[in-house]
């Protein structure tokens, strides 16, 4: 079989120089918040791949949630970004921001003073505990239902950080609604209990994720847009629900007439998740016409049989791209992969960040 994964291919008005994606990983790299030339050399680092998709980055004070995740809205996280982005351009590669809102999943210990912990509903995510760099491990705290100008407030945070992203030099931005944080928390009955226009049905639950997306899409062009989704994702307390695949049909038909680049879907089966069932694929991929990045435990043979499937068009690579900085050499290569060091995914400073051999 040929390897089509290696080959260029054009999304958009954007030329890739293959098709594999480096998945956005949370690295609690950067100090107060702000990128530094530790962030541009490990994004720099990895840009053999085609596409790099960023951590998640915070369009908020509020949003943050994570200790030491970054943001992007104010001119200095815009300067620093431009650094990372210039690297990465530098080496070939394209760069697109993801926008991380943590939602409830959050402690007031790693939020700027004053920041409010805001939901669709109050409900405390009970599962596991928060990491704080003052305190250690802390339980989550109940978040404060987000009222209609909350909500109204929180989309145009999202669009002005998109604006930002641009200037930094972005070739687009990912929208998270995945894994358990403030867009999924809308879209799932176990974090959404609203019996208002944001809650109850499957139009209401999508409304957010939809309004953030169409805002974003309206301020930076359509074809620099694209989210990330998690359907029967458990991280972060979301539950499979009724009616599941129905939600995301109608969620990725409504993003169709949006126009946007692409949509990233998550399958953390490989992490004990439940399987991400192919019928819900199968409408997403019939009712999406834009590019469907896939995720979840790829190697190279599984992603070359899903693009001649047509299962895909785009293969995101997550943790290998940690201890492996030229992933894509060596899987064309059939080299062995290094495996990454988990107890450092969180840690501060270059160890098991951008101490990895490159060759």
């Amino acid at each position: 079989m040929s390897d089509h994964i290696f080959s260029n291919v054009k999304i958009g008005n954007m030329l890739l120089k293959n098709r594999i994606v480096m998945a956005p990983m949370t690295r609690s790299r950067c100090i107060d918040n702000v990128p530094n030339e530790l962030v541009a050399k490990y994004y720099s680092q990895r840009a053999e791949a085609g596409l790099i998709i960023t951590e998640g980055i915070s369009p908020s004070d509020n949003g943050l949630g994570y200790a030491r995740i970054p943001g992007l809205y104010t001119s200095e996280h815009v300067h620093a970004w431009k650094k990372v982005t210039d690297e990465v351009h530098h080496a070939g590669s394209r760069i697109f921001a993801q926008f991380m809102h943590c939602g409830r999943v959050a402690h007031p210990d790693n939020l700027p003073s004053g920041m409010e912990i805001l939901a669709p509903s109050p409900i405390a995510l009970t599962e596991g505990q928060m990491w704080t760099d003052k305190n250690g491990l802390q339980d989550y705290p109940v978040p404060e239902e987000m009222s209609e100008n909350e909500i109204q407030c929180t989309i145009k945070e999202f669009v002005h950080a998109a604006e930002l992203a641009i200037q930094a030099g972005f070739d687009g931005v990912e929208v998270h609604g995945a894994n358990g944080y403030l867009i999924d928390q809308f879209l799932n009955p176990a974090s959404n209990e609203r019996a208002d226009q944001w809650g109850g049905s499957i139009e209401n639950r999508i409304r957010f994720a939809l309004e953030v997306t169409k805002g974003i899409a309206q301020k930076i062009g359509a074809d620099k847009v694209g989210i990330r989704l998690s359907p029967y994702g458990v991280f972060n307390g979301m539950q499979v629900f009724p009616h599941l695949e129905d939600l995301y049909e109608r969620l990725a038909t409504d993003l169709q007439k949006l126009g946007i680049l692409y949509i990233h879907l998550v399958d953390h089966q490989s992490m004990g998740a439940p399987e991400v069932k192919p019928s819900v694929k199968k409408r997403i991929r019939d009712n999406f016409k834009g590019t469907l990045i896939l995720s979840g435990g790829y190697d190279a043979k599984r992603a070359e049989h899903d693009l001649s499937e047509k299962k895909g068009d785009l293969f995101a690579f997550g943790r290998p791209f940690i201890s492996n900085p030229h992933l894509v050499s060596k899987l064309k290569h059939k080299k062995p992969l290094l495996k990454a060091d988990d107890t450092t995914f969180y840690t501060p400073g270059e160890k098991g960040y951008t101490d990895y051999p490159l060759d």
